[in-house]
This record gives C-alpha cells, sequence and structure tokens, in this order.
C-alpha cells in the first residue's frame, strides 16, 4: 500500500505542466488551450505498454472501474454475475447498481475464490465472473478461466489490490476479459482517488469509454457540443491532475512492488517458526505484489488479540480483523439482494477463515525495528492464548 510513501517532486514536475502549461483539468477537448497536453491520455498509454495490453480507460476511483467494465458488457437486469464473499462491498455494489443480480462464492485457502464452489453458483442466468487478486495475492487463474470457458462466461478481474502482481508471469488484471485497477490512497500506486479499465476487445472497451463519459463517442467530425451519441452514460472520467500523478506513480511500480516484496518475506522469515501461525496459500506460480501478509490462527478471539498486542508496539493490520464487516459479504444485509435466507450460512466456509485471519500491512519503507516489533507482538499475543 505504499503508493502515497513516495509521493515527492515527480508527481510534482507532471502536475506543473497542467497547472502551468496546459491550465485544463478537463481530459479530452480544448485542443487550442492546453498545448497538447493530454496527461490522461498518456496514462493510459503508458498503463497499455506496462501490462501490455492495448486498451486501458482512466476513470474516478476502483469501483467506478468496475461499473464501467460491467457496462460495457450490454447485460440484461436480472442477469446474474458471481463474485467471491471476501471482498470489498463496492464489487457487489457495482453489481446491484448495473441491475444485475449478485451471487457469492465461498473462498478457499488462498482466501481468494474457490473454483469449486464457483461451478456449483453457475446457473443459466450467470453471465460474468469477478474473480478478486485480494490483498495482492493471485486467484486460482487456471481453474476459473477453465470455468469461464467451458460456461462461455465473461471474466472480470478486479486487482484492486494486485496492481503489479502476476500469475505464471502474466499480469494480473490481463489475464481475464476486462481488468479492473483502484489507485486509491491505499493501494500500490495512488492518483488520491481513480481507477483504471483494461479490456481485451475494442467493441467492450468504445462501449465503457462512451458510456463513462455521458455516451460522448468522441467523434472527431464533430466538436464536443455537437458530438455522436448511441447510448446514455454517467461522469466517471479521470482528470488531467489524476493523469498527471498517475505517469509519475507508475514509473515507481516496480521499485514498489520489489520493496513490498522483501519485506513480506523478512517479516513471513521472522514468524513461520512460530507455532499456531500459519501463512496464507497461494501457488508458486503466483507473484504476489505482496500489498498486506495475511496469517491464520487457531480462532476468531485470537485473531483480535493478536490485534491488540501489534498495535501495543505501534503496528497497525489492515482488513483483518478490524474491517471484517466491509469485506466479508455474509454481513452485509443492508443491500437488499444481499438479504436472501441462508444466505450467510452458506458462506460458512469463508467466515471460518476470515475470522482468524490477521492481515499485516506491507510498505516499502519499513526497518528492523518494525518487523521485529511484528514478531514479538504476535509471539506475546500467542503466550496469551495457552
Amino acid at each position: 500500500m505504499p503508493g502515497f510513501e513516495l509521493i515527492n517532486d515527480k508527481e510534482y514536475l507532471e502536475c506543473k505542466q497542467v497547472l502551468k502549461k496546459s491550465k485544463t483539468f478537463f481530459r479530452m477537448g480544448f485542443d487550442k488551450l492546453r498545448h497538447k497536453i493530454f496527461k490522461v491520455i498518456e496514462f493510459e498509454k503508458k498503463f497499455n505498454n506496462y501490462f501490455g495490453v492495448k486498451y486501458s480507460l482512466g476513470v474516478t476511483s476502483g469501483t467506478a472501474a468496475l461499473r464501467v467494465g460491467i457496462a460495457s458488457l450490454n447485460l440484461k437486469p436480472g442477469d446474474e454475475i458471481i463474485t467471491q464473499a471476501f471482498t470489498f462491498v463496492a464489487t457487489v455494489e457495482a453489481i446491484v447498481e448495473s441491475k444485475c443480480k449478485p451471487v457469492c462464492a465461498n473462498i478457499d485457502e488462498t482466501l481468494n475464490m474457490d473454483p469449486k464452489d464457483l461451478e456449483k453458483k453457475i446457473n443459466k442466468k450467470t453471465k460474468a465472473v469477478i474473480v478478486v487478486h485480494m490483498l495482492g495475492v493471485p486467484a486460482k487463474m487456471d481453474e476459473i478461466k477453465k470455468i469461464c470457458k467451458k460456461y462461455k462466461l465473461i471474466l472480470i478481474e478486479d486487482t484492486a489490490w494486485g496492481c503489479g502482481g502476476k500469475y505464471k508471469n502474466k499480469f494480473l488484471g490481463t489475464l481475464g476479459d476486462i481488468g479492473t485497477f483502484s489507485f486509491d490512497h491505499a493501494k500500490a500506486i495512488t492518483t488520491g482517488e481513480g481507477g483504471m479499465v483494461v479490456f481485451r476487445e475494442k467493441e467492450n472497451y468504445l462501449r465503457g469509454k462512451a458510456w463513462h463519459d455521458h455516451g460522448h463517442e468522441n467523434n472527431p467530425n464533430f466538436p464536443r457540443w455537437e458530438d455522436t451519441r448511441k447510448s446514455s452514460g454517467f461522469n466517471f472520467r479521470m482528470n488531467e491532475l489524476q493523469g498527471a500523478i498517475g505517469i509519475a506513480q507508475l514509473r515507481k511500480l516496480n521499485f514498489i512492488i520489489k520493496c513490498q516484496r522483501k519485506n513480506y518475506h523478512l517479516i513471513w522469515k521472522s514468524l513461520k517458526n512460530l507455532k499456531g501461525v500459519t501463512e496464507r496459500r497461494y501457488s508458486k506460480q503466483s507473484y504476489i505484489s505482496a500489498d498486506a501478509l495475511i496469517v491464520l490462527v487457531k480462532n476468531k478471539k485470537l485473531a483480535i488479540r493478536c490485534r491488540k498486542f501489534l498495535l501495543k508496539f505501534g503496528i497497525s493490520t489492515k482488513i483483518l480483523p478490524e474491517a471484517y464487516s466491509w469485506h466479508f459479504a455474509g454481513l452485509w444485509s443492508h443491500i437488499k439482494e444481499m438479504r436472501k435466507k441462508n444466505f450467510r450460512k452458506s458462506l460458512k466456509q469463508s467466515e471460518e477463515l476470515l475470522s482468524r485471519a490477521v492481515s499485516i500491512p506491507i510498505f516499502v519503507n519499513m526497518n528492523k525495528k518494525q518487523i521485529m516489533n511484528i514478531h514479538k507482538a504476535l509471539t506475546l499475543a500467542l503466550k496469551k492464548s495457552i
């Protein structure tokens, strides 16, 4: 989560071009005023080059990225989209706002989508799957892609926490039909608020691009106020200052992931011999972005105690266990579509795993003392449980 840690004069210099020369914050148009400075378009092109994709679209947030991605598919009201029980509430909100029906599959030992439960949840109304690479660990993409191919389902990757991670040497977010990214304050790279959608198919890209801009087709034969349109939409346009910051942050992504991975492995090396602590599982073919290190302990009570001891040593936790209610679908009764009989009971497998998980955030700037304090805190917490 260290994008904000590395903000310096590089971001300032990119923004300075907008503030001093272009003076245009709108991502398109006003060509005579902006001196050929188009920061969002430049960010999208650099994102394409970095991730090896053809079509990227900058938007206002990770949530907007999901909503735009779904809108590009032309699904019908009542169509079902399967996602997973462990994700931020925005994943389900985007499905609901699209007038589709959310269905939640359980997670497995990776704390990502359980492919076996995914296949059980598929029916004739299922049209798409949103898999989430939670906190920097890739889901079981081979199995999930195979299932989607078998049932002819669109695969969307929610890569909000996985930017820069890879599976079998391919970037997360580029393995499915659509990939979505978040650039908020707590993500690997940040634009304050912001997001990106990447598309495999040009047709989906063009629909998504128009939909995120009130249906504008940006027809080069007409000025913007006379532009053509084929659909309605909303305003989810990324602005030029966000694009400028994104350009500078993207240059730092390799360094960020390298540091996160180094610190992740140093922390786990200090913890792996503690009795009663197991590491979250992930494939050897995964190149984790290492947003957080999640360990599993005996039960919920012990997980809460671990957090208390970590806080005493000045170490925070991330999502688990403190923000559990925002990231476990079984507790979202405030969403009408999630108030189904026995819904929480159907996610018992997920709840059992999440209730005893402790998530330690990874930063670029971590020192030996912090790593030592993590070890001390968990050692004491585990001793108190005996």
